[in-house]
C-alpha cells in the first residue's frame, strides 16, 4: 500500500496497521525511513513559526540561520533522540511484561511520528500564520494526544508476542 494510504488508515485502525507493518518482519532500512521521513516533514512544519519569528524579532538571528539550527535539530539530534526514546519505552514495556524487540518498539514509535507528521504541519502552519493562541495550543493538544494515542496502540501490538496478535 501506498504510504500515504497507510497514514490515513492509522488513523482508522492503529493497531490494524502497525500488525501488517510489523507482521512484513523486521527491516531496520524501513524505520529509519520512516524517522527521517518524520522527522523532515516536521521541520519542514517549522518554516511559517521561524519565518514568524524572523519577521518579529528582527534583531535576532537571521531567517536562514534559525532554518539552519532547525534543520540540525529535527535531522541530525531529534533522530538519535528517538533511538533512545524507543529504547527506553522498550524497556519500561518490558518491566510490565512486553515481549516484543528492540525493532518492534523502534517501529512503533517511528511510525507513529510519520503517521502523526501532518499533525505537525498543520501545528506548524498555525504557528506561523496565527501565532501562539488559543488555536496554537488546541493544535498542539490534537498533535500530541493523536501521537501519544496511536504510539501507545503501536508499542502494545509492538509488544506482544508474535502468537498473541489476533
Amino acid at each position: 500500500m501506498a504510504l500515504s494510504t497507510e497514514i490515513v488508515r492509522t488513523y482508522r485502525s492503529p493497531r490494524a496497521v502497525i500488525r501488517r507493518l510489523l507482521d512484513a518482519g523486521p527491516r531496520e532500512d524501513r524505520a529509519i525511513a520512516w524517522l527521517m521521513g518524520a522527522c523532515l516533514l516536521i521541520f519542514v512544519g517549522q518554516w511559517p513559526r521561524l519565518q514568524r519569528e524572523a519577521l518579529l524579532n528582527p534583531e535576532g538571528p537571521p531567517l536562514d540561520a534559525r532554518i539552519g539550527a532547525a534543520l540540525f535539530a529535527w535531522l541530525f539530534i531529534a533522530p538519535l533522540m528517538f533511538y533512545g526514546i524507543a529504547a527506553l519505552s522498550h524497556l519500561v514495556a518490558r518491566a510490565f511484561g512486553g515481549r516484543g524487540s528492540w525493532w518492534s518498539a523502534r517501529a512503533a514509535l517511528f511510525w507513529s511520528l510519520l503517521a502523526t507528521s501532518p499533525l505537525f504541519l498543520f501545528q506548524g502552519m498555525v504557528s506561523g500564520f496565527l501565532g501562539q493562541g488559543p488555536e496554537w495550543t488546541l493544535a498542539s493538544a490534537v498533535t500530541a494526544l493523536a501521537f501519544l494515542w496511536i504510539w501507545g496502540v503501536s508499542l502494545r501490538e509492538a509488544e506482544r508476542p508474535r502468537g498473541e496478535r489476533a
